[in-house]
């Protein structure tokens, strides 16, 4: 029962700009790591940004300079800012988390729904 609701998706023009949203609900005692990750058509889901629980975060070298992640934990909420687009960044962008639900409970990793992403030239 725990959820990852995406929004903020749609189309841009290069050298626009778009902001991703990330929503975890349910039973969630805590949460670890939560990132981004994109897959365009015919190509395997690739990570783009991730953030920990302690503001640490990591880019791919392709959006490094360009997107900011970024995280607020009393809204169990990650972000994806995205400058500079580029028609390469199109792709359905997932978010991603890792989740323990209990006390002692295990981690487990969600995923949301995805959200599209286009950028036109």
């Amino acid at each position: 029962q725990v959820q990852l609701v995406e929004s903020g998706g749609g189309l841009v023009q290069a050298g626009g700009s778009l902001g991703l949203s990330c929503a975890a609900s349910g039973s969630i005692f805590s949460i670890n790591a939560m990132a981004w990750y994109r897959q365009a058509p015919g190509k395997q889901r690739t990570l783009v940004a991730s953030v920990t629980s302690g503001a640490n975060t990591n880019y791919a070298d392709s959006v490094k300079g360009r997107f900011t992640i970024s995280r607020d934990n009393a809204k169990k909420t990650v972000y994806l800012q995205m400058n500079s687009l580029k028609p390469e960044d199109t792709a359905v962008y997932y978010c991603n988390a890792v989740v323990q639900r209990t006390f002692r409970g295990t981690w487990n990793e969600y995923w949301g729904q995805g959200t599209q992403v286009t950028v036109s030239s």
